[in-house]
């Protein structure tokens, strides 16, 4: 709850710096008129700068903070630091290294072409080939934050459990709720009372995981403007670790019912049977999607509520788009918490599903 609190403070303050940013801007527009002519606003472009991943933290104005830019190349590995390409997002800036020469179009990299530029399709995308990327970009090192808030709060609560065999106390009693609502409304209810302490390890994970990652997401200052489960790839991940575990500890009657449905005359199944493995994927597929696009579509409502200032470019569409940014974001930091509980809640029942006795 204080980290909500302090986020939703620093938003609020973000939006108001942008108010005034945008009032200023409709005081001296009549200046402006007879200056060149200024590149219109384009929210697009806004939009995907902050939903995207990148190789760097936009901190203030010009001023942001590099990350590593780690390749595997046809010569081996290649590092260097992002501030190499200084800025650049069209491809003009060229770096070489090991003799391989190197640009960043849309925060990707690739290798320049044989006129030592980049060459596009019709419709205006790269056709570079790309070198192996394992850079430490801005969801990576979100993520890397998340892991070790987490080993800085478990190992100390695990240690606390181990010496102290009373009521819990500090950090341990504000764990420990949270820890045993995971286990009694999500893990006991879907997998059963025998056998939901294996999955245990898991469920935990994936929810404190989610949720931590989804509330630095909501922080729009260094060094927590990553969104993990704003990047399909991760939540991919995700879904599909919970299709290995459901998968690999299915029993035979999981498997029975998938190849041979109960109740199903033989001639049917033929038709079930695609049906039923089809359904086996879709699930985790379900899973990555749901949770990609609820954090995704809040961050693109905030942030077309607050471009909506710079488009009119009047002072009175400031407190109308400022009050319900401010309602999306409350209603954000519900969905960081609600989409770790339906992840997590999901990925139970369906690894229950597969580990459930024959009745």
């Amino acid at each position: 709850m204080i980290l909500a609190r302090k986020s939703f403070k620093r938003f609020f303050l973000l939006v108001m710096f942008l108010a005034s940013f945008a009032t200023t801007a409709q005081e001296h527009e009549d200046t402006h008129n007879e200056e060149a002519a200024e590149e219109a606003f384009d929210p697009t472009e806004l939009i995907d700068h902050h939903t995207k991943d990148s190789h760097e933290f936009h901190i203030v104005g010009s001023v942001s903070m590099p990350l590593p830019v780690i390749l595997w190349t046809d010569n081996g590995l290649v590092t260097f630091m992002s501030s190499a390409f200084h800025h650049d997002e069209e491809g003009k800036v060229v770096v070489e290294r090991n003799g391989m020469k190197f640009v960043r179009v849309h925060d990707e990299i690739y290798y320049t072409n044989a006129d030592g530029g980049v060459t596009y399709d019709e419709e205006h995308h790269p056709t570079n080939e790309r070198p192996l990327n394992f850079s430490i970009t801005k969801n990576v090192f979100t993520l890397m934050l998340t892991s070790i808030l987490m080993l800085v709060i478990f190992i100390p609560v695990a240690r606390s459990y181990k010496r102290n065999e009373r009521a819990p106390k500090g950090l341990a009693a504000f764990m420990e709720p949270l820890v045993v609502f995971v286990r009694d409304d999500i893990a006991k209810p879907n997998i059963g009372e025998k056998k939901y302490e294996k999955f245990m390890p898991y469920l935990l994970t994936v929810f404190f995981l989610i949720w931590i990652g989804n509330l630095f997401g909501l922080i729009p200052f260094f060094p927590f403007q990553g969104t993990l489960t704003n990047d399909i790839i991760f939540t991919g991940v995700l879904a599909t670790i919970t299709f290995l575990i459901t998968i690999f500890n299915g029993n035979k009657h999981y498997w029975g019912h998938i190849f041979a449905t109960p109740g199903v005359p033989k001639w049917l199944l033929p038709i079930m049977i695609p049906v039923e493995v089809l359904g086996m994927f879709t699930k985790p597929f379900a899973l990555m999607i749901r949770l990609f696009a609820n954090i995704t579509a809040g961050h693109i409502i905030i942030l077309s509520l607050v471009s909506l200032i710079f488009i009119f470019k009047s002072v009175a569409v400031a407190p109308i788009s400022i009050a319900f940014s401010l309602f999306m974001y409350v209603l954000e930091l519900l969905v960081a918490a609600l989409q770790a509980y339906v992840f997590t809640l999901l990925s139970a029942l369906f690894i229950g599903q597969a580990v459930e006795a024959h009745h």
